[in-house]
């Protein structure tokens, strides 16, 4: 191909097309099987934009609230918000609350120690559903902030501020999970029956948002993205962010890599994007809605938007003691189209596979995407950083 025949775009013109009204969009999905028919450079030429989608339980994650001051004043030391503990040595009526956080006094755990109904994701759908809060906080008191004690109910419309701001989402591929002991183990990544009953995953494969973008050529700091049923941003790679991890040759991970750190309103966000869960013999989590547009800038980001589940692999992981020791073990390399075909083969075993992530959910975001970028409602923006360990990798 010359260079005078290759796609070659900038998210400025996408933008301008998007303006008025011309640019093609298709989700993942659409484009994979696309890619299948015509190849990746003829696609790269009919299509703009690739939407993504995930909707998952991701534990990094958590809120920042300003309440408001009070009359008079307090500098809150100590805070709950619905009995789930807050971080408050932040400044006088700003607080962190984090999605895994339980309940103090949680009815469960009193029955079945180590169990939790209620934690720091429920608290954040219950304040973006609009239902009430109660909010108690204590206080030291100073001449300045005197008062030591504040109890009230609160909504989401009382809050000065309500900043949704998870530290790790989006994982760029991640372990399935197996149990080689002859005993159930209750963990973060669900149930895991004894003997490998069963091996539970966490990824939407081909909708994934990081697998389109696996050298984060187009994701970056400032990147505009759906986020819990709004509009957010990648505000910086994510907590145990990592690049240089074995890959195959069409560039995809093999192993856990590369997180996001994304930002945005919590008031403007939806109950149906943002879900408290509670895992058994785990705890509590958030389950998030996330989606990020990709940009075909040529075509070889198209040949990446173009990856199926056939292209997509993750490693089979023991969370009886590989995982818990650190033991970098793996047993055998699946593919997602494997993987959701509910079946895998594990040491000779045919094993159910589950999601812990919902499909459904993921091709809603990607829909949801493509209809705001269509219809002008959402425009690309261009990152204003690359995000770490981008730069080690160069375009063709």
């Amino acid at each position: 191909m010359t260079e005078k025949n290759r796609v070659v775009r900038t998210i400025k013109e996408i933008n301008k097309k998007i303006e008025k009204g011309e640019v093609v969009v298709l989700t993942a999905e659409e484009f994979s099987q696309l890619v299948k028919e015509v190849g990746p450079v003829q696609a790269a030429k009919e299509v703009d934009v690739v939407t993504t989608g995930t909707f998952s339980p991701m534990c990094s994650s958590g809120a920042f609230i300003n309440f408001g001051h009070s009359v008079p004043t307090i500098k809150a030391h100590r805070v709950w918000l619905n009995e789930v503990p807050a971080y408050a040595g932040l400044a006088a009526v700003d607080i962190y609350i984090g999605a895994t956080e339980p309940r103090e006094d949680d009815p469960l755990n009193k029955v079945f120690p180590g169990q939790f109904r209620y934690g720091g994701g429920h608290v954040i759908h219950d304040l973006v559903a609009g239902k009430k809060v109660l909010l108690r906080a204590t206080a030291y008191g100073t001449h300045c902030y005197p008062r030591k004690y504040l109890e009230k109910e609160i909504t989401i419309h009382d809050l000065t501020n309500a900043i949704l701001c998870n530290p790790r989402n989006a994982y760029q591929n991640y372990n399935v999970a197996i149990n080689l002991s002859d005993k159930i183990l209750y963990t973060y990544m669900g149930v895991l029956k004894p003997h490998i009953g069963n091996a539970n995953y966490a990824t939407t494969g081909c909708l994934s948002p990081l697998f389109k973008d696996p050298y984060l050529k187009t994701i970056g700091i400032g990147t505009r993205i759906f986020l819990g049923g709004a509009k957010g941003y990648v505000v910086y790679a994510g907590t145990q962010h990592k690049m240089e991890v074995k890959r195959t040759p069409k560039g995809v991970p093999l192993f856990p890599a590369a997180t996001l750190m994304v930002l945005g309103n919590l008031k403007e966000m939806s109950p149906e994007w943002l879900v408290g869960t509670s895992h058994i013999g785990y705890g509590c989590s958030l389950a998030v809605g996330l989606g990020i547009p990709i940009p075909l800038l040529n075509e070889e980001v198209a040949e990446w938007a173009g990856l199926s589940d056939e292209d997509l692999f993750a490693p089979v992981v023991d969370y009886s003691y590989d995982y818990p020791n650190g033991i970098k073990r793996n047993y055998g390399i699946v593919s997602y189209a494997e993987l959701k075909s509910g079946e895998i083969n594990i040491l000779g075993k045919r094993v159910p596979s589950v999601p812990l992530s919902s499909f459904y959910k993921g091709r809603q975001i990607a829909e949801i995407l493509k209809n705001w970028i269509k219809n002008g409602e959402m425009f690309l923006s261009e990152p204003v950083g690359s995000l770490p360990g981008a730069e080690l990798f160069s375009m063709k």
